[in-house]
């Protein structure tokens, strides 16, 4: 755990800058917005408490709201995806289960299985962060299709990261 550390907060802090200074200034069409930052809770170990695992959302959270100036917008997405991950990580184990010392990672466990949780985790953010954005009901819709859309071009860019970082 004291050998990850080091690396989880290169990570943090990476993710943090590359959404607050590059992907916070994509807006394609009023329809696309790629959020990237989300990548740090789905690549938390699977031992991680789920204690734990709400306070790093939290922080990640208040840090791309403090520097976006969306005061609690991606802290209670940030919060819900956390929130929502033990039970993501039920339902799309494999048989045999997760085996201590790995990681939630196209590397270990292939395409398919990283596709379907990442899809999950990051269409529940984009669905709760573009809710509360809107925060009606009126043109859900409209809310619906840009949660949809932001959320597949964000999964594809983290797809895209896992295929650039992680090679066997």
């Amino acid at each position: 755990m004291i050998r990850i550390l080091p690396r989880n907060i290169i990570r943090f802090a990476f993710l943090v800058l590359l959404q607050v200074l590059v992907l916070n200034n994509i807006h394609f069409l009023g329809w696309i917005n790629p959020f990237v930052y989300v990548l740090f809770i789905l690549l938390m170990p699977f031992e991680t408490p789920n204690w734990l695992l709400l306070l790093i959302a939290f922080a990640l959270g208040m840090t791309i709201d403090s520097f976006s100036n969306t005061p609690g917008l991606h802290t209670s997405a940030t919060l819900v995806m956390a929130y929502s991950r033990p039970f993501v990580l039920k339902l799309i184990a494999p048989r045999e289960g997760y085996e201590a010392g790995t990681f939630p990672r196209m590397h270990y466990f292939g395409f398919a299985w990283f596709l379907k949780y990442s899809v999950i985790l990051i269409f529940v953010h984009h669905i709760v962060l573009f809710s509360v954005e809107a925060f009606t009901w009126v043109d859900f819709h409209f809310t619906l299709a840009r949660a949809i859309i932001s959320a597949l071009f964000s999964t594809l860019l983290i797809l895209i990261s896992q295929f650039i970082m992680y090679r066997k």
